[in-house]
């Protein structure tokens, strides 16, 4: 009897093993082949429709269900990305990236940069940049970020020069050193410089909210050489940028497919320096 019990005790755990041996092969493969339902986060405009048009349709073709949620605000993209709503964001560059991250404990990581729409010299009173009369009131945005890419936009211009010794990304009001013009700077939010081209005599527009507003890049004095730390990317929890969807991702935006996209429905957005170099 003794004998008998043992046997069936033996057996029992023999069993067992194998089942939690299963379980975690079973296990193994789930992660291995990784979900293939993909929720990606942009801000409403052109950003939305770059996920949409240009990314959205390679990552089907490799069988992803791909949602797109449009953000209407810069601050909810990254919270619905931490909270896990969101897989990927798209519609930030490195330095809000980063400075949102520190400031809200989160931690987020970029795939890789895209092409975007530079900020502009805008004007219905002057003509070219060196038409610019002397005194001419300048609407620059207000925030720390776009003050400096504006005021670097100026300075590439020959319409002032700042200070040399400070950092060309932090530059403010305070850091220009030469107006030989006696430009007047109005800064205002951001979102209001497309309007404020009625009200003044240039404005200087980043390109997101130049195409929100229906403004033609094309239509700019001239157009910003914009650094690649300013060019906006997709992102994502950092636990999950080695994932295989995050390499998914990525890979469809270096793609030839999504470059096509971009020249014919995207014109006058700037490529980033990856981009360029494998011409």
């Amino acid at each position: 009897m003794k004998k008998y019990l043992l046997g069936f005790i033996l057996l029992l755990s023999i069993s067992i093993v194998a089942a939690c041996g299963n379980t975690e092969k079973t296990s193994s493969a789930a992660s291995k082949a990784e979900k293939k339902n993909v929720t990606i986060g942009a801000t409403s405009g052109p950003y939305s429709d770059m996920v949409s048009n240009a990314i959205k349709p390679i990552l089907e073709k490799k069988g992803y269900k791909v949602k797109v949620i449009e953000f209407s605000d810069y601050i909810q993209p990254n919270i619905a990305l931490g909270n896990g709503n969101l897989d990927a964001n798209l519609f930030q560059h490195k330095i809000y990236m980063e400075n949102f991250a520190k400031q809200h404990n989160l931690k987020l990581s970029e795939l890789v940069v895209v092409p975007t729409a530079p900020m502009g010299i805008y004007s219905k009173k002057f003509k070219s940049v060196d038409k610019i009369a002397d005194g001419a009131t300048v609407a620059i945005p207000n925030d720390p970020v776009n003050l400096a890419r504006a005021l670097g936009v100026l300075e590439d211009s020959k319409l002032i020069k700042i200070d040399p010794n400070v950092d060309p990304l932090t530059a403010s009001e305070k850091d220009v050193k030469e107006n030989s013009k006696n430009l007047q700077f109005k800064p205002i939010e951001a979102a209001q410089l497309p309007r404020a081209i009625e009200s003044v005599d240039v404005s200087l527009v980043p390109g997101n909210f130049a195409l929100a507003a229906k403004m033609n890049l094309s239509d700019a004095l001239i157009l910003e050489n914009m650094p690649d730390i300013y060019r906006n990317r997709v992102v994502v929890n950092t636990k999950d940028s080695n994932s295989i969807f995050a390499k998914d991702i990525k890979a469809a935006v270096e793609s030839k497919e999504f470059e096509k996209t971009i020249d014919e429905q995207f014109k006058g957005f700037g490529k980033p320096k990856w981009m360029l170099d494998r011409k």
